[in-house]
């Protein structure tokens, strides 16, 4: 069976939730006899990663300007007819913006799934004009698409109510099996040592919260203790240039985006880990997080409270004070590693979900496949 897959910027190492989705899932549905192509934005292409397939994922290539209110629309009006050439058997469209292009998919004769990644509406970077588009995009996809899959509990709740299709399918997001890194060579070279650093990782968007995170760290004149943040901003802001000067003015220790034994070595040896966003659909960092046992304290939005963590482990969204204070509770105990159930976030799990969807959508859906399906809904 053919998948063609578009509404990621493309894999691998290339920032974003939505693709580091697509780089755990679609290696291990080539390994269970699917062909997929996953379609990248050329834009986000480099030089050293101009490659033309990745664990036996075919990567195809296709142009999109890279500009915020326009890129995500044109590159998957053009997938949608690349797929449409290719006689594929299944295109998998992911995120809102993307499901814009749903309907006229399903009018080329295409069979649809479509993955709800978060309500992206709610950020804080887009107009008035754009949360109109994303939210036509969420509709048509829920209504249009002949299967429609979710990460998280919330977004399933969200579609029932607000478009009444219930039978949306729920596979969450998944973590990497950590990779325990105790070495201290990269971290020496940022002036840190094991234990005496918060970290956090994510896209320098308002709505990951960083500012305020900055502010709250800064306030508790910790000196013996670091704050690090991970991550950049696909597209330069006045907001991210803003956090970076602050970050700078604040001694705090910017890495850039980083993979591998760099981002290993840092959940390794990192005393807590911090996610202050104001928006997600289910954080893959935050439970990569917890895949490395840390202790970990984030905001308490829907996303993260289906995780179920204790009440210790969350603090009031958008209340610098309330993070202040879990900040200070965390910092003035011993260092110790926590223990989470993460048995429903394997990879592996959810790309036979995955394939159970397409099973289904093809008309070869087996008892056992019908089985693991309802097991998500």
């Amino acid at each position: 069976m053919k998948i063609t897959v578009t509404g990621t910027r493309g894999i691998p190492g290339i920032q974003g939730g939505v693709e580091t989705h697509c780089e755990e899932l679609y290696p291990r549905l080539a390994s269970l006899n699917y062909e997929v192509f996953l379609i990248r934005r050329s834009c986000y292409v480099s030089s050293d990663n101009k490659i033309r397939s990745y664990k036996g994922v075919e990567l195809v290539d296709i142009f999109t300007l890279r500009k915020p209110s326009i890129e995500a629309l044109l590159h998957t009006f053009l997938s949608v007819l690349k797929a449409r050439t290719m006689g594929t058997d299944i295109l998998h469209i992911h995120a809102i913006g993307p499901a814009l292009l749903v309907p006229m998919a399903r009018a080329l004769g295409l069979k649809v799934v479509f993955t709800h990644h978060g309500p992206d509406y709610d950020r804080a970077k887009w107009g008035t004009v754009a949360k109109f588009m994303l939210r036509l995009g969420e509709k048509w996809g829920t209504k249009y698409a002949n299967e429609v899959i979710v990460i998280s509990n919330v977004i399933k709740d969200i579609l029932k109510n607000k478009y009444r299709r219930s039978n949306t399918i729920l596979i969450y997001n998944g973590f990497t099996p950590p990779v325990f890194n105790y070495g201290t060579d990269y971290i020496k070279t940022l002036g840190l040592e094991p234990q005496k650093y918060i970290f956090c990782l994510g896209r320098f968007v308002e709505e990951k919260g960083f500012d305020m995170l900055i502010r709250a760290f800064s306030d508790l004149n910790q000196n013996d203790c670091r704050l690090v943040i991970a991550g950049d901003a696909d597209h330069e802001t006045n907001y991210s240039k803003n956090l970076k000067k602050t970050a700078v003015q604040n001694k705090v220790i910017l890495t850039g985006f980083i993979k591998g034994e760099r981002l290993q070595q840092l959940f390794t040896n990192a005393r807590l880990f911090i996610l202050p966003s104001f928006h997600e659909g289910l954080p893959i960092s935050l439970l990569e997080a917890m895949s490395y046992r840390l202790p970990v304290l984030v905001s308490d939005i829907p996303a993260n409270k289906q995780v179920n963590l204790s009440d210790k482990n969350y603090f009031v969204t958008g209340d610098e004070n309330s993070l202040k204070k879990g900040l200070y509770e965390w910092l003035k105990k011993d260092f110790q590693k926590a223990d989470y159930d993460m048995s429903a976030y394997n990879w592996d799990l959810i790309a036979g979900k995955t394939a159970s969807v397409y099973e289904k959508l093809a008309g070869n859906c087996k008892s056992s496949d019908q089985s693991i399906l309802k097991e998500t809904e």
